[in-house]
């Protein structure tokens, strides 16, 4: 085993952090071995101007990383999970997940104002297609303000009064000590999250055993089986940044529940639905699940914001 891994991220101050905790569990694990954090900035880091729903999708974050993977410049990936589009390239794949965060978005609303109590009319910052639908599907006079950036340039964005709140994963503003900020958790009936938020994603070369072997110890096996769940959910609808996906895995014991949901654009429409499983028949359960939503109706929503996608790309 090579005493130096390299290890890419992006460079924002939350994927810096997420690097550096999987630089000290490996380090923490295999003392003999040096981990030297490798900043690659993508697509996505570059482009902070346009939602990421009109320039390409998920896949701008980690395209780059996964290029600089497959040519040896660097021996693993870190990434947040929920940047993962549902397809890997060939040669690469997931060889540990940690164990989660907290999934669930947070509200950070001005005068700390809980969701139902934001006044009528209220403007909320988010890029995410995923929370506006369920944010107008609950209030439907909410103005939904595109907001991109790292979490301080949001939370500078909504300090400086021209939005009521913003909506962000709470497990980054838990990792990077901002929690303070945060108004309420939003519950999964309310604002079912992203497809692996929370989690991150360990990335190497498939035929790097060695890389296989050092990760093993940093995997946890309910986050996993959770993630796979969701992500083959995701993978079954074939669906990208253009319409609105969500899902959440839960496991007690050795069950999984996993809950989806594709959501018209304007919220007037939620097609959401659950079903319990086996833990080790994560995959299936999520391409099943995929399939009841399909069956009531979640393929045509998905067919026209495609095919409208198209026509604007």
């Amino acid at each position: 085993m090579s005493h130096r891994i390299r290890i890419g991220s992006r460079g924002s101050q939350l994927a810096l952090w997420q690097t550096h905790w999987v630089q000290k569990a490996i380090e923490a694990q295999w003392p003999e071995i040096s981990v030297e954090p490798v900043v690659i900035k993508t697509t996505g880091d570059k482009i902070q101007d346009v939602p990421l729903s009109k320039v390409g999708g998920k896949g701008l974050f980690v395209k780059e990383i996964e290029e600089a993977l497959m040519d040896g410049r660097i021996d693993l990936a870190v990434h947040s999970m929920k940047d993962m589009p549902a397809q890997l390239p060939h040669g690469l794949g997931i060889h540990a997940v940690p164990q989660r965060e907290t999934p669930l978005d947070a509200l950070v609303a001005r005068k700390n104002l809980r969701l139902e109590d934001l006044p009528a009319g209220a403007r909320i910052g988010t890029s995410s297609l995923r929370r506006a639908s369920q944010l107008l599907h609950r209030r439907p006079d909410f103005s939904i303000v595109p907001l991109r950036g790292n979490l301080d340039t949001r939370l500078k964005k909504l300090s400086s009064g021209d939005l009521d709140g913003i909506v962000l994963a709470a497990a980054g503003l838990k990792r990077l000590g901002l929690a303070d900020h945060i108004t309420s958790i939003l519950p999964p009936d309310t604002m079912l999250p992203a497809v692996g938020q929370g989690a991150l994603c360990i990335e190497s070369r498939t035929n790097d055993q060695s890389s296989a072997s050092l990760l093993s110890s940093l995997d946890h096996a309910e986050t996993h089986f959770a993630v796979m769940a969701e992500r083959a959910f995701l993978d079954r609808l074939q669906g990208g940044c253009q319409v609105p996906i969500a899902a959440l895995g839960t496991i007690e014991g050795e069950t999984l529940t996993l809950t989806g949901l594709v959501a018209e654009l304007d919220g007037s429409r939620l097609i959401k639905s659950s079903c319990t499983g086996p833990c080790d028949q994560a995959v299936s359960l999520g391409r099943d699940l995929a399939e009841t939503l399909l069956k009531q109706g979640a393929g045509e929503i998905l067919e026209r914001l495609e095919a409208n996608a198209a026509k604007i790309g």
